[in-house]
């Protein structure tokens, strides 16, 4: 599934990154790297091209791969609004700050919801579809890496205004 290979890849790249870069790998700079890979690959990556176009554009295929019954105008409202956070996530390469706190927690947020909206479907209905029941594992991943990462990104002062 593409969703974890995005969440392992938001780890490896900037890993590979940091190993390849001459500037020293000081604490604060090794985590400010992983966290901005894994806000515009886990946020930005995962919400626009992989959350907006499938349920915009392909909204019945996606339904169906997620288990649940197409024709819903409600595939058109989780397209824009995984749209809208992926915009968010790649604009982080730009904005910083506490920019990058709030695209983390609310993205975060949202996919622990998800995570337990998708553990909820598999254990009630036996909804077993590959974006259900694999997603589990993304979401939960991706929640918690950004979280971790918000959070020892804060203990290194990344979030203080500059100047």
């Amino acid at each position: 599934m593409i969703g974890i290979a995005i969440a392992l890849l938001s780890v490896l790249l900037p890993v590979l990154h940091l190993y390849v870069s001459k500037l020293p790998r000081t604490r604060r700079r090794v985590i400010h790297i992983l966290l901005l890979y894994a806000l515009v690959l886990d946020v930005g990556v995962i919400g626009l091209p992989l959350g907006f176009i499938p349920h915009v554009f392909f909204a019945d295929e996606t339904a169906r791969m997620i288990g649940w019954a197409p024709g819903s105008p409600f595939q058109f409202e989780v397209g824009m609004h995984d749209g809208a956070w992926g915009v968010l996530g790649f604009l982080c390469i730009w904005i910083g700050g506490t920019f990058w706190l709030a695209t983390g927690l609310g993205w975060s947020l949202f996919m622990l919801g998800a995570a337990y909206g998708h553990i909820r479907e598999t254990m009630l209905n036996s909804d077993y579809a590959p974006y259900n029941f694999l997603t589990v594992f993304s979401d939960g991943f991706i929640a918690a890496w950004l979280l971790l990462l918000l959070w020892l990104y804060w203990r290194e002062g990344g979030f203080e205004p500059s100047g």
